[in-house]
């Protein structure tokens, strides 16, 4: 069926109580030779879909385009969860400003979202948003 759409599940409110909190995400993509990229990033959390955010050119937002499968880790101490599913690609400019822009004012905690912001007006940027299909948890009290 390849023109099915993937199958989801919806975030359990355990985990989208973790993942409202500010954490830095480490996603793993698929490299063109099949091995394996990770970086870390910022994110955002909206209904059961993460949003991350990048520039235009770095290695894991072609290999995105490329391949959509993402694995999306956070962890806080002995507290971590992956999720993983495809991606959506957002190629819409204003969105994807609007995307790194809230995820400007919710990391930067020392005052320099304005000026993040406009460093990245001046970038051209993509988010992807992932619908997960499959969500594990190891969080205090599960």
């Amino acid at each position: 069926m390849p023109n099915a759409a993937p199958s989801t599940v919806p975030i359990p409110a355990a985990v989208r109580a973790f993942l409202e909190d500010t954490r830095y995400a480490v996603l793993g993509t698929i490299n063109p030779d099949g091995s394996a990229h990770q970086t870390v990033t910022w994110y955002l959390i909206e209904g059961d879909e993460v949003v991350v955010n990048g520039k235009e050119g770095r290695r894991w937002t072609n290999n995105l385009r490329r391949d959509p499968r993402l694995s999306f880790a956070v962890e806080a101490g002995a507290d971590w969860l992956q999720l993983r599913g495809a991606v959506v690609i957002v190629d819409e400019p204003a969105q994807a400003l609007a995307d790194i822009s809230a995820m400007a004012r919710r990391y930067d905690d020392d005052g320099t979202a304005d000026q993040d912001i406009e460093t990245f007006r001046s970038q051209q940027r993509v988010s992807f948003r992932l619908r997960p299909a499959t969500i594990h948890a190891e969080l205090e009290g599960d």
